[in-house]
């Protein structure tokens, strides 16, 4: 594991999606399980709504609400040890934005459909300062065919949803600059890291329809697979990384390096903590949320609170 890693919870269901909250609280969902869950300061856990399906990235939106993506869940195996997702199940329904009260527990479907495409496998969320956010949607895998996926902006009073780029090749984390001026995406099946600059709110500068692709800003070698992110104070772009399970850095220059953690799946991070120098890292192939030391600070989120 990285240095100075401390283990918070073990046991999770395949965890992502960390959200660090005042109280040192940590929500998080857990996929396999189908739920949105409180990892307390002492490491209790705690089942906090029932979502379905298959929740998977995660954040807070302007009415305190936490808004989650839901990719209609996986089939799933054990491999030496590991819990692994796999293709789309036999009670797949299709994908969904959801918004839950994590006082209540109630859960509502904000967004199935963009027009008159249904979602398929939402997969991670950013919110920026005037109240949208930009969600990918990663697509399903089956036996002989896989969806390709795409980027997409929507309002959190649930009036507007549109597709803004497609196709995008299996896309997962999403993350926006400091200034909110760029967006970021990860591919995970190609491991490449891209980037859009923006012109305003849910708007790509110069932007010339769908097939607008994105600046490529990272491509490591030796084959990862980039899952969700986190940006910090800084500017650089941390993207949990699978096979070489850990957290990569990526500077604005593109300039990279590696931070390893002990789970070939390390899916995602979050920033919380004082001054926000902690790192909470979901290493999911094991079931673990695990926090560490971070050098730079991270970026402050919009609403959380």
């Amino acid at each position: 594991m990285a240095e100075n890693a401390t283990t918070l919870a073990t046991g999770l269901e395949f965890p992502e999606g960390p959200i660090w909250l005042s109280d040192g609280s940590v929500i998080l969902v857990e996929i396999k399980r189908g739920t949105l869950t409180r990892v307390d300061t002492e490491g209790a856990v705690d089942v906090v709504a029932d979502c379905g399906g298959g929740p998977n990235g995660a954040a807070i939106g302007p009415d305190g609400l936490v808004y989650v993506c839901n990719n209609g869940g996986f089939e799933w195996s054990e491999v030496n040890g590991l819990t692994i997702p796999g293709e789309q199940p036999a009670d797949y329904a299709g994908g969904s934005i959801q918004r839950v009260n994590i006082d209540t527990g109630e859960v509502e479907d904000l967004y199935t459909h963009v027009g008159d495409h249904r979602l398929c496998g939402p997969n991670d969320l950013v919110f920026d300062t005037t109240g949208g956010f930009w969600f990918t949607d990663h697509g399903k895998n089956r036996a002989r065919t896989r969806d390709r996926g795409g980027l997409y902006y929507a309002k959190a009073d649930g009036s507007e949803v549109r597709e803004v780029v497609h196709p995008l090749m299996a896309p997962n984390g999403v993350g926006l600059s400091p200034d909110e001026d760029v967006l970021y995406v990860a591919e995970t099946h190609e491991g490449r890291l891209y980037r859009w600059s923006l012109s305003g709110p849910g708007e790509i500068a110069g932007y010339f329809g769908p097939g607008h692709r994105g600046e490529l800003l990272a491509d490591p070698e030796g084959g990862p697979l980039f899952d969700s992110l986190a940006v910090d104070a800084a500017g650089n772009v941390c993207v949990a990384t699978i096979r070489n399970g850990g957290i990569t850095v990526v500077a604005p220059d593109g300039n990279y390096h590696h931070v390893p953690f002990a789970d070939p799946l390390t899916t995602n991070i979050c920033f919380g903590g004082p001054n926000l120098q902690t790192a909470f890292v979901t290493l999911s192939g094991t079931g673990q949320l695990v926090s560490q030391p971070w050098e730079t600070p991270g970026l402050e989120l919009a609403f959380n609170r």
